[in-house]
Order: C-alpha cells, then structure tokens, then sequence
C-alpha cells in the first residue's frame, strides 16, 4: 500500500524576513543543526525543520490553496523527506533566480531547493542534484480560434511570446531566436495572459493544465496548441558538497518511486495516472 505523506503546516515568509533569516542562520556556515529522529546525522539550517526554498506559485508542484497554506507536488515529496528525517518541512518563498544559481542555499536560507526546477549543466555548477523526479515538457499555448499552431508562427505573425524569467522555457526560446517578453514568475504570466498584453506563452505543461483547470478565464480564452519534449528532467537540489543530505533525498525519493507514493502524488495533482515511474538510478549531480 503506498505510504500516504502527511502534509505538516507550512510557513511562507515574506521578501522582508529573509534577510533576518539569513542571519539568524548564520550565513549558511557549517554550523547548523543535527536532524533527530532517525540519527541521520543531517545537518539542518533551523532545529527540528526541513526548510525549503520555492518560488509561489508554480502549480501545480506549489501554490498557496484558498487557507493560505502551500500545497503541491513538491511539497508532498519534500515532506516525505522531512518525515524520513524525523522533523517537518517549512517553505521560504524566494526569487528563483537565488535558487537556481545556488544563492539561496549557499546564503543558509534552506536547506532544499524544491521548484519545479530542470536539471541542466549550468545549474550542476551550482547545485548538488538529486536523482531525476518528473520528465519536462514545455506547453505552446495561444488563444482559442486563433490559427497559430507552434512557434514558428510567433515570428511569422509577429506576434508577442511570453515565458518566465529564469526557465528553461525562456532557455529555449531565446536559442530559438525569439525575443520574449519576459515576467518574474508564473502568476505574473497569467496576468499578462488575463490581460491581453501576450499572444503566445510557453511554460512548463503540468503548470499549464493547472491553469486550465482551475482558471475559468484561461481555460475559456486559451489552448495548447502544442508541446515541446526537451528530453530534460526535474530535480531537487541541496547545497552543493551538502553529501549527507542529498544522500537522504535520494533514498527518500527511491522510496517514494517504489512504494507508489509518487505515483499516488503525480496523479492527484497531474490529474492522470503517470505513463512510467522514475527508477530513481540516474544521476543529478
């Protein structure tokens, strides 16, 4: 029977309390505290928490739900790091500039970077990667009735493409040779999708059939015109040297591939059973 991860109440803390926790952390030295519970031996950032960093919203892997607590994809797996360590997980929002060049974690903000974040040779300068969890498929998505089929037809039409900062899906576009407009995060996209000022965006397929589903306005005016397999994956990410944690990240996600908790996780909040199960043997690091 597959383990069922307990969500534990999480934090999400403002822009203006990161620096006090910072340095509450003492600047991410090699002074933290020990996780109890399993005698594990990781080292954590603050007594008794799995902090992580994540940048809201990004559904479906995290977002706020209507009571203010964050919920996701990757919330459900880090928590069942958290629970193998003994102690429960806290997320920090934060750009996600500072987690994908290592900032965040090496600054002793948290301890695991959880964002929906693919695994590429510039990030593993950064950061120690776990093994692979969720295979990237970008999504081409362009207003309902509109004769625009892929990218190609952003140039050809001249039309305006959006994608988030800091993603592979702006990685692509600008090798491509597209000039997007650029926004800071995945809310500020749908805004700009809500408003008018985009005519194509490409994101992260799992996020855009969240919108779809769970947005009235998107869903009524937008579609998936169609999809890119980049042949990347996901990973998580601890600081880079940080051995002992990522050794327990990986056991802890080999678990969860094999006991059926990520399968169990993926089709509730994919919304489809998943086609294969990551065998947890290849390497992010």
């Amino acid at each position: 029977m597959a383990r069922r991860s307990k969500l534990t109440r999480l934090a999400l803390l403002p822009a203006a309390a990161l620096a006090l926790t910072t340095a509450a952390c003492g600047g991410g030295d090699d002074s933290g505290d020990t996780a109890e519970g399993n005698g594990s031996g990781v080292e954590l950032v603050n007594d008794g928490t799995l902090t992580t960093c994540t940048s809201l919203p990004y559904p479906p892997f995290q977002e706020q739900d209507d009571s203010g607590e964050i919920v996701g994809f990757d919330v459900d797996m880090i928590d069942i790091v958290a629970q193998d360590l003994g102690v429960e997980q806290e997320i920090i929002d934060v750009d996600f500039a500072q987690i994908k060049n290592g900032a965040a974690l090496n600054a002793g903000k948290c301890d695991i970077a959880a964002a929906g974040m693919t695994i590429t040779e510039e990030r593993k300068e950064n950061l120690g990667f776990s093994v692979p969890y969720f295979d990237e498929t970008l999504a081409v998505v362009a207003k309902q009735g509109s004769d625009v089929t892929g990218l190609d037809d952003v140039e050809s039409q001249n039309l305006t493409l959006g994608v988030q900062a800091d993603t592979t899906s702006l990685d692509y576009a600008t090798s491509e040779g597209f000039k997007p407009q650029v926004f800071r995060h995945a809310g500020l996209q749908v805004q700009a999708m809500q408003a008018g000022k985009v005519d194509v965006v490409l994101q992260d397929l799992p996020t855009v059939l969240d919108w779809l589903k769970n947005k009235e306005d998107i869903a009524a005016d937008w579609e998936v015109v169609d999809k890119v397999d980049t042949g990347d994956q996901y990973g998580y990410a601890v600081k880079k040297g940080n051995t002992e944690l990522l050794d327990q990240l990986n056991e802890s996600l080999k678990q969860a591939f094999e006991d059926g908790s990520w399968a169990e996780s993926y089709e509730k909040w994919i919304g489809e059973a998943p086609e294969k199960t990551p065998t947890g043997t290849e390497s992010g690091s």
